[in-house]
């Protein structure tokens, strides 16, 4: 049983939460309180952190790369083997977004790709960090 004072809450005996989705106090009788776990409906929200047009593009480049049929919708969140590809289709993957966003890409990086917005978040810090990088000490014409 749980005691609320002032803005403390105590328990006479040491309470384990197992599911912390939603914890609610409610009044039985004035003065108590009990701790009640309610399960709350999980909902799913993809946070994109590349640019949506880097995402579109590698969409683009692996349907075309993993021969994806049109009806096969591929997004941000699709898994390179969801769609059938196998190490190599990988590599070959990474091999056309260097290709096409005239970067290179690191194979321990590219080991990390494992959806198509890992491939459009990587693709993303690594063209700001080439455009972010100072020129070699020629001079300016």
């Amino acid at each position: 049983m749980a005691s609320v004072a002032g803005s403390a809450l105590s328990f006479a005996r040491p309470v384990k939460a197992t599911n912390t989705n939603s914890i609610s106090l409610t009044s039985a009788r004035k003065g108590n309180a009990f701790l009640r776990m309610q399960p709350v409906p999980m909902r799913f929200a993809v946070c994109c952190t590349a640019k949506k047009e880097t995402v579109d593009k590698v969409c683009d480049i692996v349907k075309k790369q993993l021969a994806v049929p049109e009806d096969i919708e591929v997004s941000g969140a699709s898994k390179f083997s969801d769609l059938g590809a196998d190490s190599l289709d990988t590599v070959e993957i990474v091999m056309g977004l260097e290709e096409e966003f005239k970067i290179s890409v690191e194979e321990s990086s590219a080991q990390s790709i494992a959806t198509v917005e890992d491939a459009a978040a990587l693709i993303d810090r690594l063209v700001a960090a080439k455009s972010s990088e100072k020129p070699s000490g020629k001079p300016l014409e």
